[in-house]
Formats: structure tokens, sequence, C-alpha cells
């Protein structure tokens, strides 16, 4: 018989702290805790393609972020594959992914994203997300997405449990893991657990 469990991500510019969870929300456990690389160190400006980009004719510009996209496709679905065959041979079935959010906003068009140094900040961490959920959905796995800023009130509405509960139990998750128990970690084990929670 297989456990469900989920896998939590947070990406930041050319990486992302991955995390898997099983258990419930009151009794969680925290099976996989990982930094996964999105870029291809020897591809130069490729922790921030649209930064990469700015300055250059459009057509260069787009190859530039064509080519990083795809390095970060090609990179978050074999760590993506990973984790869900190390979890698998131990007894697991990953039944969904969550991922954390930005803003949310659609993107405009990429000659105005490179007009705007806020807009190039913004694409840069979205093409390393989009990478991310499109290597889950891949998988055959679906994809919570929730807004960072809204991840805590997600989380103790969701899963019906208190904001003392949720500080407890992600402290005793650290404790129980050892250093280091970071911010990053915290809040993908979060994301974990929504898309851990039972009809998602």
């Amino acid at each position: 018989m297989t456990v469900p469990a989920a896998l939590g991500l947070r990406a930041h510019s050319g990486w992302a702290a991955l995390v898997a969870v099983a258990g419930t929300p009151r009794s969680p456990a925290v099976l996989i805790r990982r930094r996964i690389e999105l870029v291809d160190p020897a591809v130069p400006g490729a922790k921030q393609p649209y930064h990469e980009a700015e300055g250059k004719k459009l057509p260069k510009a787009r190859e530039i972020i064509r080519r990083c996209s795809s390095d970060a496709n090609r990179l978050a679905r074999k760590a993506f594959r990973e984790a869900v065959a190390e979890l698998e041979k131990n007894g697991h079935r990953v039944v969904g992914c969550g991922l954390l959010l930005a803003s949310g906003r659609p993107l405009p068009p990429l000659e105005a994203i490179l007009a705007s140094h806020a807009l190039i900040h913004a694409a840069d961490g979205e093409l390393f997300r989009d990478a991310l959920a499109a290597a889950s959905e891949d998988g055959g796995v679906p994809v919570t997405r929730v807004r960072e800023k809204e991840l805590l009130p997600r989380v103790t509405g969701d899963l019906r449990i208190s904001a003392d509960e949720l500080q407890l139990g992600t402290r005793e998750l650290g404790r129980s893991l050892g250093p280091p128990w970071t911010q990053d970690e915290k809040y993908a084990a979060l994301a974990g657990w929504l898309a851990l929670a039972p009809g998602r």
C-alpha cells in the first residue's frame, strides 16, 4: 500500500527549495528536503535571463529567454523525476505539488518587460516558477498554486488548523529534521501540505 505525499516548491533565480511531505497537518513528516538547480552554470546570465536580455535587440533577447527557459524546463523535469522516483521507491505516491507564486499578475509582452526594471525582476522569477509547474504537470501531478502573501491564511483556513498549531508544527518539523530549517524550506513544506489536503 502506498502512502500519499506531496511536493512543495519555493523558487528563486536559478534554483528552488523542494520539500516532500506526508501525513496530516497535525502530524506531518518531511520525506525530502533539497535545493534543486534550474540553470546551467556554464551559460552566461542564466540565473537572471531577463536581466541578460536587457538592452539587447529583440531577436537576440528572445533567443536568450528561449535558451534559458529551455534549460530551466529540462533541469526542473530532471529534479522532479528524481524526487518522485525516490518517493515511490520508499512507498509513497505523489498526489500533488504546491508551488509558491509572487504577485501572480500576468506579464506583458517582452518589449514591455525589457522596458521596466521591476518587470524584469518579476519575469526572471516567473520563468523559473513556470518551469517547475510544467515539470509537475508533465509528470501527471496536479499543481496547487498559492501566492506567497496568502500562504499562511490559506494553510490555516484550508487545513482548519490554528495559527498557533501551524507555528508549533512547523517548529517541531525543524527540530526533528535538524538544521538548517530555512524559511524557504518552511514555506515549501506549507505549500506541500496544501497540495496534500483532501480533495485536492
